[in-house]
Formats: structure tokens, C-alpha cells, sequence
């Protein structure tokens, strides 16, 4: 699955990203709010990005993830996903990383948005969430900008660096978008 922003293509993992996404986590302002924290070898970094590239073989999906890519370059900006819960509940939970070199461009809420869009239009979810530490006021703006609301704060449920970090989730609900119409 190809998504596109305006100025984003965001192309499903494959094994031939793993140097990309392994040097990617190995950055210290990347993995700074990360509960996996730098991974201490290739081999960790591919265990994280086994289920979303196993899971492309399913009819049922379960977990996306996706390399983010600027349309123009080609260059690498980070990466993102969308995990699923059950067909009950029609949730799903996002996430995203970018390269520090390019925060502050604005990528991170063009992803964040079209997640919402696929989330919505195209896997016919009801809710869509997102974890975020406390601290990481980036993050919070990108969330917000995205249409997110924060509901409420999980104590102490990140394990970062051997701490434990308070969370904020946010969330964003299919009518939210009618209600603002």
C-alpha cells in the first residue's frame, strides 16, 4: 500500500529499508521518547519491523508500517504505522518518527493527517489514537495540528532509559470530523 501527501510518499517497509531504518533508530534525538530505545544491533532493529513486513502477506491486516520519503528527493525521513485492534472496536493507534534533520517542516503533521485519512475512508475505523510522553511537546503540537484531543494522561506507562514517563492519549473519533463540518 502507496500513501501520498502533498509532499510525502510513504511506501510499505520492505527488508531492503532495514540499514535505513536500523542507522534511523540509532539516532539519539530519535530514540529520546522511544520505549525501544537505540537498538544495540541490526538484528533488534529487525525484530521491530518483522511484524508490519510479515503482516503485508495477510488479508486481514493487523500492522502497517511504512518508510516516509520526500516526493521531490526520494530522501528518507523517517517512519510511521497504524496498528489495528480487532474488527470490534474499529480502533487503530499511529505512530511516527522523522529524522531530526528534517523536524520543523511540518512532515510529521502531514503524516499524522493522512493516517487519520486512511484510518477513517479506507480501513473504515471508529476511533484513532496515539500515545505520547508528556515531555515531548513536538509530538503534542503534531497530534493537535492533526485534530487529535487529548483525553487523559497514563501514569508512569513508558519505559524509557530504565524511568518510567507519564503519557497523554489522544484520540480522534469518526464524527469528530462530521461534528466540525
Amino acid at each position: 500500500m502507496l500513501l501520498e501527501t502533498e509532499r510525502l510518499v510513504l511506501r510499505e517497509m520492505s527488508w531492503n529499508d532495514l540499514d535505513n531504518i536500523h542507522e534511523f533508530h540509532s539516532i539519539k534525538d530519535v530514540a529520546r521518547f522511544n520505549t525501544i530505545g537505540i537498538p544495540k544491533d541490526i538484528n533488534v532493529t529487525k525484530e521491530i519491523i518483522r511484524r508490519a513486513i510479515e503482516d503485508q502477506k495477510n488479508k486481514l491486516r493487523s500492522i502497517y508500517g511504512w518508510t516516509i520519503n520526500l516526493k521531490k528527493t526520494g530522501d528518507f525521513v523517517g517512519e510511521t504505522g497504524i496498528s489495528l485492534s480487532n474488527d470490534r472496536f474499529k480502533r487503530g493507534e499511529i505512530h511516527y518518527h522523522t529524522t531530526p534533520k528534517f523536524w520543523g517542516n511540518g512532515y510529521a503533521t502531514e503524516v499524522a493527517k493522512r493516517l487519520i485519512q486512511l484510518g477513517f475512508e479506507e480501513l473504515g475505523l471508529h476511533r484513532i489514537e496515539a500515545g505520547v510522553a508528556t515531555e515531548n511537546i513536538g509530538s503534542i503540537r503534531v497530534l493537535e495540528k492533526a485534530g487529535m484531543q487529548r483525553e487523559g494522561t497514563r501514569r508512569k506507562i513508558l519505559p524509557i532509559r530504565g524511568q518510567w514517563y507519564d503519557n497523554y492519549m489522544y484520540a480522534i473519533v469518526d464524527s469528530d470530523l462530521t461534528d466540525s463540518q
